[in-house]
């Protein structure tokens, strides 16, 4: 865990877990936000979650990545945040850990490496647990755990910081891979101010 010091950082349970109803009211607190928002369908909305409200936030992000750090399966060699969300969750991860990270991108670039990962560069024979920040469909998740993979990387489970997901089956039923939220749809709602 590195030289993290729990007790001032994160704020925790008697039992020395992440209190999880009191992240989900603070994150939900910081996110969500009122007004008229397009949504990507082309919808309105008067209410917008966003997400980068809590990854900007140094204390919110670092109370999210030590939650991210208990749920990691044993046997990760490195840490892959996806682009862009991933990408901070995985660092603080990695510098609570001290797994080497790797920044998975949506599809390769064109010029220089041309890598879909960059990073640590053999993967090859080495368990990577992607790390996203929302999860709603799975889609990029899905892609993302194809592409390493296909490089040779064992990929078999994914820790996010919310699960969205309605509970209608996912984009990564089946490509075998595991979630493992720090929180959910759920616990958002349940914290949300009445």
């Amino acid at each position: 865990m590195g030289a993290l010091d729990w007790s001032i950082a994160h704020r925790r349970c008697d039992d020395g877990t992440v209190n999880t109803s009191e992240l989900a009211a603070d994150i939900d607190a910081a996110c969500r936000l009122s007004g008229t928002f397009t949504l990507r369908s082309g919808l309105t909305s008067e209410e917008y979650f966003d997400k980068y409200l809590f990854e900007s936030d140094p204390k919110l992000l670092n109370r999210v990545a030590a939650a991210m750090v208990s749920l990691l399966p044993a046997g990760t060699d490195l840490v892959g945040g996806l682009e862009l969300g991933g990408v901070p969750l995985a660092t603080v991860v990695s510098q609570m850990t001290g797994l080497p990270a790797l920044f998975v991108r949506k599809q390769a670039k064109e010029y220089g490496t041309r890598r879909v990962a960059e990073g640590v560069v053999d993967i090859v024979g080495r368990t990577v647990t992607l790390i996203e920040d929302v999860i709603t469909t799975g889609g990029a998740v899905r892609q993302a755990a194809l592409s390493l993979r296909a490089q040779g990387a064992h990929v078999t489970s994914v820790v996010c910081a919310i699960d969205r997901s309605d509970g209608s089956p996912s984009a990564l039923v089946d490509v075998d891979l595991a979630v493992h939220a720090v929180l959910t749809r759920t616990d958002l709602d349940a914290a949300r101010p009445r």
